[in-house]
């Protein structure tokens, strides 16, 4: 009940996250501080880097450093955007669930990979979500208004930023193509260790 107690009014709808006034030493030890300053330098690093680089593929200095025409910097440009706002917009969720889990004591080792990994998961699905949308798969927009530059990272943040999300919808996506909802499939091994084998023959059919 303690921890479900720290977990009511997150974000800021409690200030005083639970605490008491001038109580403004940190409750973590030692060990723990020092590994939320590493994760906090690493998303601070990705924060600095990621605009700076976004701005370098602006200004087409890729097209010039690897002599690339007009045409295949086109796309260079259209999916590197669309990666490196994506993997922004993961990285400032990511430190305003960094913020707010250490304020108010949810704060745990086991969740450092989840952490790391979520701007480069985010990255990974806006270039995926582009692509669908330029190949008129996912029909969210017209293919031709991934032309437009501000398109392009404006929707890679959102996806990044709204990542979980934007795999939910991906599941839906996958479902309707391949017929098949993972929430249906049976993962439990036989007796003999071996999966249940799928019948994809019947696979999508009421």
């Amino acid at each position: 009940m303690k921890g479900a107690e720290n977990s009511t009014g997150f974000g800021q709808s409690d200030p005083s996250d639970g605490r008491e006034l001038l109580d403004w030493q940190s409750k973590y030890p030692a060990e723990a501080r020092h590994a939320i300053r590493v994760e906090a330098i690493y998303l601070g690093i990705l924060l600095a880097i990621l605009p700076a680089f976004m701005f370098c593929l602006w200004l087409d200095f890729p097209k010039y450093w690897m002599h690339l025409s007009d045409q295949k910097y086109g796309t260079v440009l259209k999916y590197g955007l669309a990666w490196t706002a994506g993997t922004l917009g993961g990285t400032l969720f990511d430190i305003k669930w960094l913020y707010h889990t250490v304020a108010r004591k949810l704060w745990h080792m086991d969740r450092r990979l989840r952490r790391v990994f979520t701007p480069h998961v985010s990255g990974g699905l806006a270039f995926a979500v582009l692509a669908l949308i330029a190949s008129g798969g996912l029909r969210i927009f017209d293919s031709k208004a991934t032309a437009s530059r501000q398109l392009v990272v404006g929707l890679g943040f959102l996806v990044g930023y709204f990542s979980d999300s934007a795999i939910a919808k991906l599941s839906e996506v996958a479902d309707t193509l391949f017929g098949t909802s993972r929430s249906k499939e049976k993962h439990k091994p036989n007796g003999d260790g071996a999966v249940p084998a799928v019948d994809v023959s019947t696979a999508g059919t009421p």
